[in-house]
């Protein structure tokens, strides 16, 4: 006897409940490229998203939030009176002092806006005016991949959609001849061995498959398959897809699958992408003044700054939604050696991007985000010496920034302690950085829901609010 699933009952069905819940299964709002009806919520600010996801957990310390009175406590052991027993990582509780690290790194103020940026960040501060800085992030999350999972996912445990998918699911796409939701990886520039990434970081979860991330590779095919076997050409390809989907059309109308119909949508959107795609990646047409302004990094595919540079001609074709990770901030150790080749690797083009959208008229339609799953210790992880330290995970508190469309510039949010290892003033949650994200694209966070397992489940969980202070 066959094997039936409930989705296969309810497709065998012929009256009743069956109809009912095989017309919700099959509407069509969960595969087409536009948005659900009723979104936006309200008028967006922002039209697409480039995160720029710094993978490991970026310093604050070293980078954003300026603490010179550290000075005077180097190497004597943190206050009981500023950790209050909070809790710590195993890589560090079983030392005997827990050593006050100052920076090694000399800071100074740029802008109209003041904002102290460190001597690593030489052509971000050019650019800080474009900020909205959060120094005041946190998140429950202490070990690298229930963090990163609860920033692209809203949850701590695997299994839910990722941001991107929230948004192809709710916004559709702009380009029909490209993914809603694309993602670029760029490999670690530092020296010591960094945490992995997982595919399911940018997956669709419960939502229907085609809003999952697409990832773009920096070598042969950019999205695997693509090209024709040897021996099709285009029009082979084309009898064989309509052949194909019609036998999947009966194959959905028997069994009220709708990942079938996501199928099918999928190969289609393959066929488009054989011709979209190539023009992409072809970076040719770019000026000798824009490789230089995003650095020379730049013409080598696959490097952060390369994916910067693609970031920006994704926006400008209309994918909604770009992930970048750039893996390589865990500096447990040797931080002042690593986290200069990180910076040296990214900040240039981090820059250049915010530049680059200026320039085209982009930056007041593209939201800019950037920042890691957590930020470092105030104190040294292993030995201290004049030259060298390395930084523990901090959850904390630690230092994000946010550009561009609907975003107040210029501005410096929130307050951490002397030693910056507590919240002094308006913390920013996980949950409030991703409503905020949707409400600038015109979506409320509360109402972008997806019905699953008998529960209405959406990105910021039962949580969150919009961050109203770097709001334009």
């Amino acid at each position: 006897m066959d094997s039936i699933t409930r989705r296969h009952f309810f497709g065998r069905a012929a009256t009743g409940i069956g109809v009912a819940a095989l017309g919700s299964l099959l509407d069509q709002k969960l595969y087409a490229g536009g948005a659900l009806e009723g979104l936006p919520h309200h008028t967006p600010k922002a039209k697409n998203v480039i995160y720029l996801f710094q993978s490991g957990g970026p310093s604050q310390l070293d980078l954003y939030d300026y603490k010179p009175k550290l000075k005077k406590y180097q190497g004597t052991d943190l206050p009981d009176s500023v950790r209050m027993g909070q809790r710590i990582t195993g890589m560090t509780s079983g030392q005997s002092t827990l050593p006050v690290a100052s920076s090694r790194f000399s800071f100074a103020q740029h802008g109209k806006s003041g904002a102290w940026v460190s001597e690593l960040l030489p052509h971000m501060a050019q650019v800080v005016d474009e900020l909205s800085i959060i120094k005041t992030m946190h998140t429950e999350a202490i070990n690298h991949d229930p963090a990163i999972t609860f920033f692209q996912t809203g949850f701590q445990q695997p299994g839910r959609p990722s941001i991107g998918a929230w948004v192809s699911y709710g916004l559709g796409s702009e380009n029909q001849n490209l993914p809603s939701f694309v993602v670029l990886l760029a490999q670690s520039s530092a020296i010591n061995i960094d945490q992995p990434l997982f595919s399911r970081l940018w997956g669709s979860g419960f939502l229907p498959s085609s809003h999952q991330g697409v990832q773009f590779r920096s070598s042969g095919d950019p999205v695997l398959y693509l090209s024709d076997p040897k021996g099709i050409d285009r029009g082979d390809r084309r009898r064989i897809l309509d052949a194909v989907g019609k036998l999947n059309h009966e194959h959905s109308q028997a069994f009220g699958d709708p990942e079938i119909e996501t199928r099918i949508s999928q190969y289609e959107m393959a066929y488009r992408m054989q011709t979209s795609v190539p023009e992409l990646m072809d970076l040719s047409k770019e000026s000798q003044a824009t490789f230089e302004m995003y650095g020379p990094d730049s013409r080598k595919p696959g490097t952060y700054a390369a994916n910067c540079l693609l970031a920006r001609r994704l926006v400008e074709r209309g994918v909604r939604f770009v992930q970048l990770y750039k893996r390589g901030w865990d500096q447990h150790n040797d931080l002042p050696r690593d986290l200069a080749l990180q910076t040296k690797a990214t900040e240039q083009a981090d820059a250049a991007l915010i530049r680059d959208l200026k320039q085209r008229g982009l930056l007041d339609q593209t939201l800019v985000v950037w920042g890691g799953e957590f930020g470092r210790t105030v104190y040294c992880q292993g030995r201290l010496t004049e030259t060298n330290y390395g930084r523990d995970h901090h959850p904390r508190n630690f230092t994000m920034w946010m550009a561009g469309a609907g975003v107040k510039r210029g501005t410096v949010l929130g307050q951490t302690d002397d030693f910056c290892y507590n919240i002094v003033d308006k913390p920013v949650h996980v949950h409030d950085l991703q409503a905020t994200i949707l409400h600038l694209l015109g979506v409320d966070h509360k109402r972008l829901t997806y019905k699953y397992q008998g529960r209405h489940f959406r990105l910021t969980d039962v949580a969150g609010e919009v961050v109203e202070d770097v709001l334009a």
